[in-house]
């Protein structure tokens, strides 16, 4: 899957928003310069720049791999 129009800046903005995942700008800025390509490797990716683990709160990882879910459904 590619990250063709994807537009990580929304969905950093809306991670940040609506479920509290305001990432450091370094972060931001690495993950906007190479989006992993797919869904679970981007959620992943969220968790590990907050710096929290991506398996330990299933619940909340499923809330944040629905909202890039809708971000690579958009593209």
């Amino acid at each position: 899957m590619s990250t063709d129009g994807l537009d990580v800046a929304t969905l950093l903005d809306n991670l940040c928003a609506e479920l509290g995942f305001c990432l450091p700008p370094e972060e931001q800025s690495r993950l906007r310069v190479s989006p992993p390509a797919d869904i679970d490797a981007f959620t992943d990716a969220v968790f590990v720049a907050e710096g929290m683990d991506p398996h330990g709160d299933k619940r909340l990882r499923e809330l944040v791999r629905q909202k890039v879910l809708h971000a690579f459904q958009q593209r």
